[in-house]
C-alpha cells in the first residue's frame, strides 16, 4: 500500500470530457484526475498501491451539486486526491447495478444512504469506508473531507489492518442479513393482510401520505390501497388513497405553476419540496393519478393528470420519441430552488392587484411554504379551497378563469429565468413506465395524441434499442444501445409495451413484451427462484468490485421493485392472452418475495399489492358495434375504474384471447359493453352510466 508513490499526470483533456453521462461531463473541469467507471482505475489502483475514492451521484441530485462545486472544487481535497487515491465517478442512472451494490455495502456499514454516495474501496473493489456529504471542511454536523481523505490516506499507509476489518464488517454484516431471512409460513393472503396494517399504521391521518418527514411519494402503496378498498369493500380505506392523492397534489411538492412532481417533501405537510424532477418518480405518479381519476372521478385528480403530461411533453419529450431522464433541482451553484420559487415582489411584478390578493391567499404565500434558507421566498401550495380564497375579493371573472390567468402569467414569468438543466438521456426502464403510464393516461384522457406518445417512445425503443434473445439495453445513445443484462429495464420496458398492447390491441406492441418476459423468466433466475437485477450472461458491463455478488431488487425504493413489477407483468400478460402459465409464474415468483421482504412495512407495497391481483380475477370488457352511442361506451369503459382490467374496442386479434362464453359468442351487431370477470361474464350493458357501477360490483362467482 504505496501511497507516497507519484501521483499520474493529469490528462491534458478530461476523461469525462466526452462521457456520454450528463452528470460526468459536468465534473470534466473538476482539478480531480476522475476516472468513468471500468476496469482502469482498479487496474491503476492495483499498481499504483492506493485506494479507490468512489463517488456517486446524478445531475438532478442538489446535494452532489454542492459538493462537486464546494468540497471537490477545493483544492486541498484535489491535491489529497491526486496524491493518495484513485478517484471514480459515477452516474447512478447509468449505472444503477453500481449504485445498488454500493448503497446497500454503505449502509450496512454506516446506516446511511443516499447521494453524493461516498465510498473508499480496495483496489479489488471491497468498501472499507463510506459516506454521503462531505463539506470541504468540517460543518453542517459533518467531518470535512480534507480531514476525512488525510485520516483514510495514514489508515491505508499505516493500518492496513484496520481496512481488512472494515471491509470484513461489511461483508459479514451483508452475510447476517442474508441469514437472518427465514422462510415464510404465513399463505399470501396473510402476508397481504400484514403489510396492509404495516401501511395502515404508517398513514398520516393529518397530512394523507405515509411516514415522516421527509416525505416521500408511494404510488404503490396508493394502487395497494386502492386495490385492497375494492377486494374488501372499505370506503375508509378508499378515502385514504383519494386524500393522499389530494394533499400531495395540492401540496409544494406538486408543481403548481409547471405541473409535475418534485422528488420529495422535507416537511411531512408537503409544503416544501426536495426540487429534482424525476422521470421514474412522474411516470409512477401520472399511473396512480389516473387510477385515482377513474375510481373517484375527481375533476381535480384529473387536472393532476394533464398536469404531469404536460410537464413530461414539455420538459422530458426527445423529438425523435422517448423521453429523457430528470430535470435538476438548481440552474445555478449556489441555487435552491430559486426557478420554482417565488418573492411578494416577484408575484407584484407579474399580477395585478387581484390577481396578486387571490394568489397570496390560494397559494399560502407568507406561510407554510416560506424556504428555509431565504424566508423571502415561497413555494406556491394550495392552502385554501379557491371559492374561499377568493371571498372578498372583486375579481371581474370567475374564481377559476382568474386562477387559471394566474398562472399562466406565472408560467410566463417563471420562462424567463435561467431553468434547471434537463439530462436527456435515454433509458429504457424510465421510457417503460412512461410509455405504460402515458397509453393508459391518453385512454382514459380520451387523447390519441397521448398514446402517440407512447407508440413513439415504443417504437424508437424497439427499433434502436432492442435486440431479439438479448433484451432492451439500458441506455440508447447516438450509436445505439448499450448496458444490456439489467432486469429493471426489461420489466419496465415490457410493462409499458403490455400497457400500449392493452389500448391499442395490437401484436406489434405484446409480441415483443411476451419475448421480453419469457427472457426474464430464462435469464434472471437465482437463488429461490427469485430474480437478479442483473443476468450473469447477458450483462456486458465490467465484472468488478462488487458486481461479482448477487443483488435482488425486492423492495420499493420508494417505485415498484423489479421483481414485484415482473409479477405484476405475469399477470397482466394472463389477463391478455389467458394462458395459465403467466397466472403460474406470478404465484411461483410471489411466495419468496414475501419471504424476504415481509416485515418491511411500506417498502413490501409492491409485492402485497401484486400478491393482491394474484388472488383477484382479471376483468375484460369488449364494447362491440359501431356510431355514437358504440363511442359514448368505449369513452365510459375507459374512464371508469377496475384493479386489473382490459377493455378493447372491438374484438382484438390473436394473440390476444377472450375469457370465457366471451370467446365463443357471436359478435353483436349492436352497440354494447361485454365483461367478463375471471371467466364468468355478466349481462350485456347498453348504458354508458352503468359501467361503473358495474365494474365496482360485479364479481366472479
Amino acid at each position: 500500500m504505496d501511497s507516497e508513490a507519484a501521483p499520474p499526470s493529469r490528462p491534458n483533456a478530461s476523461r469525462l470530457a466526452g462521457a456520454p453521462s450528463t452528470y460526468l461531463r459536468s465534473a470534466a473541469e473538476q482539478a480531480i484526475d476522475w476516472h468513468p467507471w471500468g476496469p482502469e482505475p482498479f487496474e491503476l489502483a492495483r499498481r499504483t498501491g492506493r485506494p479507490i475514492l468512489l463517488d456517486i451521484g446524478a445531475s438532478w441530485c442538489h446535494w452532489c451539486h454542492v459538493m462537486d462545486e464546494g468540497t471537490y472544487a477545493d483544492a486541498e481535497v484535489a491535491r489529497l486526491l491526486g496524491q493518495h487515491f484513485v478517484a471514480v465517478k459515477v452516474d447512478r442512472d447509468e449505472h444503477p447495478e453500481v449504485d445498488r451494490r454500493y448503497q446497500r455495502e454503505v449502509g450496512a456499514l454506516t446506516g446511511e444512504g443516499g447521494w453524493p454516495l461516498t465510498g473508499f474501496l480496495t483496489p479489488d473493489g471491497k468498501l472499507f469506508l463510506g459516506g454521503t456529504y462531505f463539506p470541504p471542511t468540517d460543518g453542517h454536523g459533518r467531518p470535512g473531507f480534507r480531514r476525512v481523505l488525510k485520516e483514510v490516506a495514514r489508515l491505508w499507509r499505516e493500518e492496513p489492518e484496520r481496512i481488512r476489518e472494515n471491509a470484513r464488517a461489511v461483508e459479514e454484516s451483508l452475510a447476517r442479513m442474508r441469514a437472518a431471512r427465514t422462510p415464510l409460513s404465513a399463505p399470501l393472503e396473510g402476508f397481504v393482510t400484514t403489510v396492509r396494517g404495516e401501511l395502515l399504521a404508517s398513514y398520516d391521518p393529518a397530512n394523507g401520505g405515509f411516514g415522516t418527514a421527509p416525505k416521500f411519494p408511494h404510488p404503490t402503496a396508493v394502487s395497494f390501497l386502492l386495490w385492497d378498498a375494492y377486494a374488501r369493500s372499505d370506503a375508509d380505506t378508499a378515502e385514504r388513497a383519494r386524500e393522499t392523492l389530494t394533499r400531495m397534489a395540492d401540496g409544494g411538492m406538486y408543481d403548481q405553476v409547471g405541473g409535475g412532481f418534485h422528488r420529495y417533501s422535507v416537511d411531512e405537510g408537503w409544503h416544501i419540496p426536495h426540487f429534482e424532477k424525476m422521470g421514474v418518480d412522474n411516470a409512477a405518479l401520472l399511473a396512480a393519478y389516473v387510477d385515482g381519476a377513474q375510481r373517484f372521478q375527481d375533476p381535480r385528480l384529473e387536472e393532476v393528470v394533464r398536469g404531469i403530461l404536460g410537464w413530461a411533453r414539455e420538459v422530458l419529450a426527445d423529438p425523435n420519441g422517448g423521453f429523457g431522464a430528470s430535470q435538476d433541482a438548481d440552474n445555478a451553484p449556489g441555487d435552491d430552488g430559486d426557478y420554482f420559487t417565488w418573492t411578494r415582489g416577484e408575484l407584484k411584478a407579474v399580477l395585478d392587484a387581484e390577481e396578486l390578493r387571490l394568489a397570496v391567499r390560494f397559494f399560502g404565500v407568507g406561510t407554510d411554504g416560506r424556504m428555509p434558507h431565504d424566508p423571502e421566498r415561497n413555494v406556491l401550495f394550495r392552502m385554501l379551497p379557491l371559492a374561499e380564497a377568493a371571498e372578498g375579493i372583486p375579481l371581474t371573472e370567475s374564481p377559476e378563469a382568474t386562477l387559471a390567468r394566474v398562472v399562466e402569467k406565472l408560467r410566463a414569468a417563471r420562462a424567463r429565468r435561467p431553468v434547471p438543466a434537463v439530462d436527456r438521456a435515454l433509458y429504457a426502464d424510465i421510457n417503460g413506465r412512461f410509455l405504460g403510464a402515458f397509453a393508459r393516461a391518453g385512454a382514459f384522457l380520451g387523447d390519441p395524441t397521448v398514446v402517440a406518445d407512447a407508440r413513439r417512445a415504443a417504437d424508437r425503443f424497439l427499433k434502436d434499442g432492442y435486440r431479439p434473445g438479448k433484451g432492451v439495453g439500458h441506455r440508447l445513445g447516438p450509436s445505439g444501445p448499450d448496458a444490456f443484462g439489467l432486469l429493471e429495464d426489461q420489466v419496465a420496458f415490457a410493462g409499458g409495451l403490455i400497457e400500449l398492447s392493452a389500448v391499442l390491441a395490437e401484436p406489434k406492441y405484446l409480441t415483443p413484451a411476451v419475448e421480453l418476459m419469457e427472457l426474464i423468466d430464462r435469464e434472471f433466475r437465482g437463488e429461490d427462484g427469485l430474480l437478479r437485477d442483473l443476468s450473469p450472461r447477458l450483462y456486458d458491463g465490467p465484472p468488478i468490485g462488487a458486481l461479482s455478488e448477487p443483488s435482488y431488487p425486492l423492495e420499493d425504493s420508494p417505485h415498484l421493485s423489479a421483481n414485484a413489477a415482473t409479477a405484476l407483468a405475469f399477470l397482466r400478460l394472463f389477463g391478455l392472452l389467458h394462458e395459465e402459465k403467466w397466472h403460474e409464474k406470478a404465484a411461483a415468483l410471489l411466495p419468496p418475495i414475501a419471504a424476504r421482504v415481509h416485515g418491511v412495512g411500506l417498502f413490501a407495497t409492491g409485492a402485497a399489492w401484486a400478491a393482491g391481483l394474484l388472488l383477484t380475477p382479471p376483468a375484460t370488457l369488449v364494447v362491440e358495434g359501431t356510431g355514437p352511442e358504440h363511442v359514448a361506451l368505449v369513452r365510459a369503459a375507459r374512464r371508469a375504474w377496475h384493479p386489473s382490467i382490459c377493455v378493447f374496442d372491438g374484438r382484438p386479434p390473436p394473440p390476444f384471447s377472450m375469457p370465457g362464453d366471451l370467446a365463443s359468442s357471436p359478435e353483436g351487431g349492436s352497440p354494447r359493453a361485454l365483461l367478463c370477470v375471471g371467466t364468468t361474464c355478466a349481462p350485456p350493458v347498453t348504458d354508458p352510466a352503468a359501467i361503473a357501477p358495474l365494474l365496482r360490483t360485479y364479481r366472479a362467482p
